[in-house]
């Protein structure tokens, strides 16, 4: 047996040993940026967040394509142009760095890429010319069982900005700190998460997570045009469950839409599908997770780990080398 084969017996959950860096191949613990990296005082990077899925014969990266098309979409918002711009080129750094760590388990590939430093005769400042670009990669042990199949939420105080202010479409490092701010809120008043509304009052997304509500076996979940991130799991549960039969429309919601649903539940990468079984103190239907989120629950674990065979195209197989 080969080391890479080993390593996906027995690395252990966590960080994985080996990350991507700058066209490398390094330690993932070895400080590499220096104090003066322009992402970190600035904001000015973009992350992805991918999943891959333990199998019998390795692991399967979810719709990887997709996010790292998202990501390059966020570099031309950011005038990042320093990195790899080819899609297989990045699934293929992807698909060796996972080789290298060797998951036991089901693994979380973040991506990052970010502005670096200066360049030669640029004075110093907020700026997004004139400076060079980075990307890394890092891979964690990501357990299946992380969240619990119904959380309490509290509609957020704080609110999402426009996307005249702030590009909602793109994942970009900047904005997280409105999530953090939502959810140590929440967290601190005891919920689970934040769902947090627009300028408007309508509801935009949970804190990291979009969100559905059902009211009479219809699906409703706010529409991408809004001051949201539009996310890939949310782009999958839809299409699975219009393919399963289920109607899901697109439009605003209220506060009081979610108080009144029958069902709520949320989408993300990293928290799959999980129900919100109440809400700002109140019980969201008879207060346990409902029918429709479990079938989604079901279609999207389904899928992510080619059980269904719907959707090969979303899969990319990663094999012991």
């Amino acid at each position: 047996m080969t080391d890479t084969q080993n390593n996906f017996t027995r690395s252990s959950m966590g960080l994985g040993e080996w990350a991507y860096d700058r066209g490398e191949f390094v330690s993932a613990t070895a400080p590499r940026l220096t104090l003066s990296t322009q992402g970190l005082h600035y904001g000015t990077g973009a992350f992805e967040g991918i999943r891959a899925h333990h199998c019998d014969d390795g692991l399967l990266l979810f719709r990887a394509r997709d996010h790292y098309a998202r990501m390059l979409r966020a570099c031309r918002i950011l005038h990042i142009t320093g990195i790899p711009d080819n899609i297989d080129d990045l699934i293929d750094i992807t698909g060796e760095l996972l080789r290298r760590n060797g998951h036991q388990e089901d693994a979380y590939v973040r991506p990052l890429v970010h502005k670096l430093v200066l360049t030669p005769h640029t004075p110093p400042g907020v700026s997004l010319t004139g400076v060079s670009d980075a990307l890394s990669i890092t891979t964690f042990g990501f357990p299946a069982s992380r969240t619990p199949p119904g959380i309490r939420c509290l509609i957020s105080s704080w609110r999402r900005p426009p996307r005249d202010a702030f590009p909602a479409q793109a994942k970009l490092t900047g904005g997280y700190v409105n999530c953090a701010l939502a959810s140590d809120e929440a967290r601190a008043a005891g919920f689970d998460d934040a769902i947090l509304l627009d300028q408007a009052g309508n509801v935009a997304e949970a804190s990291t997570a979009n969100v559905f509500a059902v009211h009479n076996g219809r699906i409703t979940t706010p529409p991408a045009t809004g001051d949201l991130l539009p996310g890939i799991t949310r782009d999958t549960v839809m299409t699975l469950c219009r393919e399963a039969g289920m109607e899901v429309l697109e439009r605003r919601l209220s506060p009081a839409d979610l108080f009144t649903a029958d069902e709520i539940f949320l989408s993300s990468t990293g928290k799959g599908v999980v129900s919100v079984v109440s809400l700002s103190g109140r019980d969201i239907g008879n207060g346990t997770v409902g029918p429709l989120a479990t079938r989604a629950a079901a279609l999207y674990d389904a899928a992510k780990r080619s059980a269904d065979g719907a959707h090969p195209e979303w899969l990319t197989p990663i094999t012991p080398g």
